[in-house]
């Protein structure tokens, strides 16, 4: 609650630099949030007396909306085989496209088993067209790089910063 919503009569003040100035009736807390061209924020409801601190609502409020809207990013990964067909390609580059546009990081990692290691050849050649398809839309943050049986690159969305 703030300002004119707060119910009690007496409420414990703590002003905008943060020092405690005591129990002070609710009429002389809001002439002080006035003189300070603050407002007067209820920050304990349930205290007895109820906490009330003088600051810029508008200004707390928005810090807390933006905190909401920031999205944790996740690295998405997507596997791929040398061998794999047209169909199950272009799936799984749409799922890289949507992961991106999502804001995720993709790790695509391209697998060999048993004897698809003698066509290593292949497989770098799957990663290179994925990077070619996607294009513009696209920033390699970790080259193709082979460790064991399997060649892993990140990609993330490119941003047009100018």
């Amino acid at each position: 609650m703030t300002n004119h919503q707060i119910q009690a009569q007496n409420v414990l003040l703590i002003d905008e630099t943060g020092a405690s100035c005591g129990v002070v009736s609710i009429s002389s807390a809001m002439s002080k949030a006035q003189a300070a061209g603050l407002d007067l924020v209820e920050i304990a409801p349930h205290a007895t007396p109820p906490t009330c601190k003088i600051l810029d609502y508008g200004k707390m409020n928005f810090g807390k909306q933006k905190k909401q809207k920031q999205k944790k990013r996740s690295l998405r990964e997507v596997r791929f085989t040398p061998s794999i067909d047209v169909g199950d390609y272009t799936v799984k580059l749409k799922n890289i496209k949507r992961f991106l546009e999502g804001g995720d990081k993709v790790k695509v990692t391209m697998r060999f088993k048993g004897r698809e290691m003698m066509h290593f050849q292949r497989g770098e050649e799957v990663i290179k067209r994925i990077v070619d398809d996607l294009g513009e839309l696209v920033a390699v943050d970790q080259e193709a790089k082979s460790e064991g049986r399997q060649i892993i690159m990140i990609l993330s969305a490119k941003t047009n910063k100018k």
